[in-house]
């Protein structure tokens, strides 16, 4: 039997799959496994997945069953030696006991994951074992679509009666992982799938180690998603980081953008989210995501029941004015038997108590709400009056009107509005690109500038949305030629692009400088977001010695 290392399926003396058009001539780089390493007698390793500081994912075929598999090898980048062709790792006689001491925790922590099979959100682990002097883990492989594809799909942003039956899930496994002394420390829109089911999984597991700065991994953490705690060397983390990227991906669900990265937030913890988006969310929805979004660890919501109960409440109340519904219809009913007893009370009187009983109890809730989050809407997302222009056929106006801010920049805005609080500017998430306007300026505003601004709106404020510009969708690839891999990088992600290195020998440039391009070139236009590969040297090829 042949099979594909891109997908897994018999595809004969074919080299090129037709199924999935994977290339079976060439070879998986090192220091990861070469294609049709076979594990523990069963496994066939194939295409490397993903990879972070702590370990690699493959696809993989299990003989024994017949299916494709996902292997995940313990692989801690920096404390160990694998060269081409060769299976087993070398670890250094100096990082032999921290090495020893991280795949015992790896193995550790996929144990704890072994074991909670019945929680519908995580991933099923099948079997581990240590091979190679490493350790190797087996998941279930499913037909899963990433969620960052299912949101787009959706039009850019989800509903919350949608968001809702799917991350409740997550909160109970994320409960009771922490129940178990370990976290997940990396929720973030990358890490999230949907089954053909519709039900949300998690994936991107690792230790602790892993997901924090000050460690012997090179740590993983997502922009947008991971704490502030998270990128202090060696901060303890907890479930408190955990809420947090919880609510990052769940504000990333309904507004279709992540918060700004924590290191951003720590200047400016403002979420902006859109006028729009505030105004179809219930308002306990914003006012968990305003409490679970909290930079200050000691502000956050600290524990998933209080998650859980912040993300219901419009639901619990719902049920008490069920409740009290239900109790005052009893009470009508009795009330035609009980008259006399009640003193003459009649059926209107008794409906009138009884709306009366909602109305004060759901009150009380309010009152709670506002309680707790006195200054959230105002302080974390503003809001946003109509701007009502003054209609007059035959008198031109000459009231106040709303500026142009058209090709400034958002602190250029900020800074021009300074202490005018009849001017609220709201910054839209939905950046689009532009040829008439740079990067970073301001290309549209609403309401449009010239509107006209009465004094009833002025005592009421204006919001204004701008649109940032993303700049051209089409960029130009600049002169990386004899730089340095780091500003090579650099020059390329200025233009909006995403640079992978690639290296090979040269007898031109020394170890780690840029070659130049593969299979493009300097000028050559290609659209934002686009990944380029850099040709890097590894210096000169050796010569061979007798």
């Amino acid at each position: 039997m042949s099979l594909c290392m891109g997908c897994m399926q018999e595809i004969g003396s074919e080299s090129v799959c037709p199924l999935c058009g994977f290339d079976n001539t060439e070879k998986q780089q090192a220091p990861f496994l070469p294609y049709g390493t076979e594990l523990a007698n069963r496994y066939i390793v194939g295409a490397g997945i993903d990879t972070n500081g702590e370990s690699t994912r493959y696809l993989g075929f299990d003989k024994q069953t017949g299916d494709v598999v996902i292997v995940c090898e313990f692989l801690p980048i920096g404390l160990f030696i694998r060269r081409e062709d060769e299976v087993a790792v070398r670890v250094n006689y100096e990082n032999r006991n921290t090495f020893n001491k991280l795949k015992d925790d790896f193995l550790n922590y996929y144990r704890i994951l072994s074991e909670l099979r019945e929680l519908s959100a995580l991933m099923n682990v099948h079997n581990m074992f240590e091979e190679n002097n490493t350790a190797y883990v087996i998941e279930e492989n499913e037909d899963l679509i990433p969620f960052e594809e299912y949101v787009e799909r959706s039009n850019g942003s989800l509903d919350w009666d949608i968001v809702r039956p799917l991350f409740m899930p997550v909160i109970s496994a994320l409960e009771a992982l922490h129940k178990r002394g370990v976290g997940h420390y990396a929720i973030s829109p990358k890490n999230m799938y949907i089954t053909a089911q519709g039900k949300i999984k998690i994936s991107g597991f690792a230790t602790e180690s892993e997901r924090k700065r000050g460690t012997p991994l090179k740590s993983q953490l997502f922009s947008g998603a991971a704490a502030p705690e998270q990128y202090e060397d060696n901060f303890p983390l907890d479930d408190i980081t955990d809420i947090y990227g919880f609510c990052a991906t769940l504000f990333y669900s309904l507004t279709g953008r992540l918060p700004k990265s924590a290191p951003e937030r720590l200047n400016d913890s403002r979420l902006l989210m859109s006028t729009n988006t505030v105004k179809r969310l219930p308002p306990h929805v914003v006012s968990a995501l305003a409490n679970g979004l909290q930079v200050e660890r000691e502000n956050r919501i600290t524990d998933f029941d209080e998650l859980r109960s912040q993300l219901s409440v419009a639901h619990t109340a719902k049920a008490i004015q069920d409740e009290i519904s239900r109790t005052a219809s009893m009470n009508l009913s009795h009330a035609t038997e009980q008259k006399q007893k009640r003193r003459g009370m009649s059926p209107v009187s008794i409906t009138i108590i009884a709306a009366a009983i909602t109305a004060v109890v759901l009150g009380f809730l309010g009152f709670l709400f506002v309680q707790m989050n006195p200054n959230m809407f105002s302080d974390m997302f503003g809001s946003k009056q109509d701007v009502t222009q003054a209609s007059t056929e035959n008198t031109e106006w000459t009231g106040a009107t709303v500026p142009n801010y058209l090709g400034k920049t958002y602190d250029e805005v900020v800074k021009e509005v300074g202490s005018d609080t009849s001017i609220t500017i709201l910054k839209n998430y939905t950046d689009e690109f532009s040829d008439e306007y740079k990067e970073g300026t301001v290309m549209t505003q609403n309401p449009p500038a010239g509107a006209h601004v009465t004094e009833n709106d002025k005592a009421a404020g204006v919001t204004v949305s701008l649109t940032i510009s993303k700049g051209a969708r089409m960029r130009e690839l600049p002169e990386i030629e004899g730089l340095a891999l780091e500003k090579a990088s650099q020059d390329i992600a200025a233009q909006g692009l995403i640079g992978e290195a690639e290296y090979a020998y040269d007898d031109k440039y020394a170890e780690g400088i840029v070659v130049g391009y593969k299979d493009k070139s300097v000028g050559e236009t290609v659209e934002y977001g686009t990944k380029v590969i850099v040709i890097v040297s590894k210096g000169k090829e050796p010569v061979p010695t007798e």
